[in-house]
């Protein structure tokens, strides 16, 4: 219920915000903004007066360890000037503030000294909702949905502190499976058109969205009512919106330019009416990406057939190669952008905590300063305040966000849809997905070209083949003139070099950009997609750059593909390789045992050193078997003499039979040798693990994770795959006593 007395945020010209709790003005830092401007939500939204609300309140009493809320709210002004029992507490961070757990901790304390039944925490990035449980110790902390406003009764304050909060992905995942079946029932369409529909209404609802949070647009157009309103003027209302986002994202290509709405307007209406109470905008990252995960694991694995990495398999791959701010990643097969996503969020809180700290460092250090006054401390903060939050816009170019949200990350995927899902999936989660377009993994686009990358992380689609007759068409090289131009200013010559090479391959077969694809004799032939995926990321890398990638365990130990092995070997050294137990993907779609492979691609001088080492070995083992070789030789060229003196033709043959394949298996022993005597003199350390628990059974039900810190990890591991591994960097001595 709203205040019958509304107030608003006051300044004057002296740099100070008014309290109209306390009646004083205060010097505006970035704190005091938060709690003024959330006070006006109390009493606006909540209904509750000024005179039942506390302000800076000690909890303690007199005395010099004080404990001093924020806000402190009675239900009443009576209850207030009795010292009754308040309602909530509520403590404020700036929006560089990450709130962290000790700050909800701090909450709940602040609480429970007054016993109050709720507490809020609270910036302009979040706010969330908590109840105080008596019956647990202090710091058990349990999240729910909402406070309750002025006006509301016992009863109703009962339902709300018995509404948690762990449902609300599942909610919004139940949302949109609900419309994913009203598309299927009123269009009799196939579950995958039906994806379709949905991902180009959440689109538009996104780009709505978007409009009216910059102040393009005043009023909210994704609405039944307006829908309604504005089939008076036009006989398709969603696709008028439809075609104003996608002129919007047209440089992202997330749809074609003649694509639709396929929606009669009643469903499309019925869908809106579904979704219009969401506000994404305002919803966390967290939720609805998760939310939207969720949907998209169940529609894609049980009705369209499609798999996707399982979450724990991403969140281990990503954090054993250690994201950073600046680095530059790729997924030359994102599917739906599992791996891209969440090093987005990894850096993304990087950022906010190194924001966090410059802000924290600068206040202790202003406020120490016995030359400054308040007035002068607090324009200071103010100032260092706004040029750190400059740094967050993402809209803003050049920013920190801006260039990880547009300049770091980068994927494809052949599937359209996939493509596709994977743009929204980032969007959904906080944005990143202009580098990720539909086109062949294979092959260069945008900024995904040769020595380019600082990571990559992929899982690849495994089994199939290219084919020596699949070739490089003029429209996988074909981008508009404009795009072209853009892309070469950004990228430079490397990119220049690139397009010319893969212009020049038109009409070619894709196999024959890849040696993989000609062990025999250098002949083309086909080769399993994900053998050439390897050598594609290896390719991508920078010198130094490093490489996740999911392969089918034959890869591993198939001695037909020792190739390969030895391929990979002569550049890049292998980091790590996890074993995954047969399940892992079972729950995705998936039946093949797999292994994870972590490498880093040589540095120019540890490619120079290895060559030099490789050369010298195989002089070294060519000398030890020449001799023999000869002697060989000798021997069968003076019986094959013999047998030419004899006019014996068949004795010739089968001496010449005979020498061709001794030098045969002269060349194996060479080889193996060689490589023998390299490792042995290019000899460095592997990690290697077998995990037996992965964090999800064969039906996707969660489980015990051995794989990284979290809070399924079997009791009888002492320490993670992750932890060992960190472990093993610094000193691998103890793992091979």
């Amino acid at each position: 219920m709203p205040s019958e007395s509304p107030i608003q945020i006051i300044r004057n010209d002296n740099g100070q915000i008014w309290s109209h709790v306390r009646k004083i003005w205060l010097f505006e830092t970035p704190e005091e903004r938060v709690r003024q401007e959330y006070l006006c939500i109390l009493v606006n939204e909540y209904g509750y007066k000024i005179d039942q609300i506390a302000e800076e309140e000690n909890l303690t009493g007199r005395g010099s360890a004080q404990a001093r809320a924020d806000h402190v709210v009675w239900r009443s002004k009576e209850d207030k000037h009795a010292k009754n029992t308040p309602l909530m507490v509520v403590e404020y961070k700036s929006d560089n503030i990450n709130i962290s757990v000790m700050d909800y901790i701090q909450g709940e304390l602040y609480a429970r000294l007054c016993e109050a039944p709720f507490f809020v925490t609270h910036n302009h990035r979040e706010t969330r909702y908590w109840r105080v449980r008596k019956d647990k110790v202090p710091g058990y902390l349990e999240e729910i949905e909402s406070i309750p406003h002025a006006n509301a009764s016992e009863k109703d304050i009962a339902a709300i502190l018995e509404r948690l909060k762990v449902f609300r992905e599942d909610e919004f995942a139940d949302l949109l499976h609900r419309c994913h079946n009203i598309i299927r029932n009123r269009e009799k369409k196939d579950p995958a058109a039906a994806f379709d529909e949905i991902a180009k209404i959440l689109f538009i609802k996104t780009g709505v969205e978007r409009r009216l949070k910059q102040g393009k647009q005043r009023k909210n157009l994704f609405t039944t009512e307006l829908l309604e309103e504005q089939r008076t003027l036009h006989d398709d209302p969603i696709n008028v919106l439809f075609q104003q986002t996608k002129s919007e994202y047209r440089a992202d290509k997330i749809f074609q330019i003649d694509e639709k709405v396929n929606l009669k307007h009643d469903t499309a209406s019925a869908i809106v009416k579904e979704l219009e109470r969401y506000n994404l905008s305002d919803t966390s990252e967290d939720i609805k990406g998760i939310a939207f995960e969720r949907f998209l694991g169940r529609t894609f694995r049980g009705e369209i057939g499609q798999f996707f990495t399982p979450r724990p398999v991403v969140e281990f791959i990503v954090k054993m190669l250690e994201p950073r701010e600046g680095q530059v990643v790729c997924d030359p097969a994102s599917g739906s952008g599992g791996f891209l996503i969440r090093f987005f969020e990894i850096v993304r809180q990087q950022i906010y905590a190194d924001i966090d700290r410059q802000y924290e460092e600068f206040k202790n250090t202003t406020d120490s300063r016995i030359d400054l006054d308040d007035a002068t401390k607090a324009s200071l903060l103010r100032d260092k305040y706004e040029e750190l939050q400059r740094e967050l816009d993402q809209n803003l170019e050049g920013s920190r966000m801006w260039k990880l949200a547009n300049r770091s990350i980068y994927g494809t995927d052949a599937n359209d849809r996939m493509a596709r899902t994977s743009k929204m999936n980032m969007i959904m989660h906080g944005d990143g997905h202009g580098g990720v377009h539909h086109h062949d993994g294979f092959l260069n686009i945008n900024g995904i070209f040769e020595g380019r990358f600082d990571v990559i992380f992929t899982n690849p689609p495994f089994g199939s083949n290219v084919e020596p007759t699949d070739r490089i068409r003029e429209e996988d090289v074909d981008i508009p003139w404009d795009i072209e131009r853009l892309y070469e200013q950004r990228y430079g010559e490397d990119y220049k070099q690139s397009r010319a090479k893969l212009k020049a391959s038109i009409g070619k077969p894709i196999a024959d950009l890849f040696e993989l694809s000609k062990k025999d004799k250098g002949k083309l032939s086909k080769v399993k997609t994900e053998i050439l995926f390897i050598e594609r990321c290896l390719d991508l890398l920078k010198p130094g750059g490093q490489l996740g990638i999911v392969l089918p365990e034959g890869i591993f130990n198939n001695p037909s593909l020792a190739y390969v092995r030895e391929f990979v070997e002569d550049r890049a050294k292998l980091l790590a390789v996890i074993s995954l137990p047969a399940e892992t993907f079972l729950s995705s779609g998936a039946s093949v045992k797999c292994s994870l492979l972590f490498l880093q691609k040589f540095t120019s001088e540890e490619n120079e050193k290895f060559n030099k080492i490789l050369s010298q070995a195989k002089e070294e083992i060519k000398v030890k078997y020449q001799l023999v070789l000869e002697e060989k030789k000798k021997r069968v060229y003076d019986e094959i003499a013999t047998a030419k003196a004899n006019k014996d033709s068949e004795r010739q043959k089968s001496l010449k039979r005979e020498f061709l394949a001794y030098e045969k298996r002269i060349n194996v022993l060479k080889s193996q040798e060689t490589r023998q005597l390299l490792k042995q003199r290019f000899d460095y350390p592997v990690f290697l693990y077998d995990a037996e628990k992965v964090g999800l059974t064969a039906t996707g039900e969660i489980d015990d994770n051995e794989l990284y810190p979290n809070e399924h990890v079997p009791t009888d591991v002492e320490k993670t795959a992750l932890e060992l591994y960190e472990q093993f960097r610094i000193d691998p001595k103890p793992f091979f006593v």
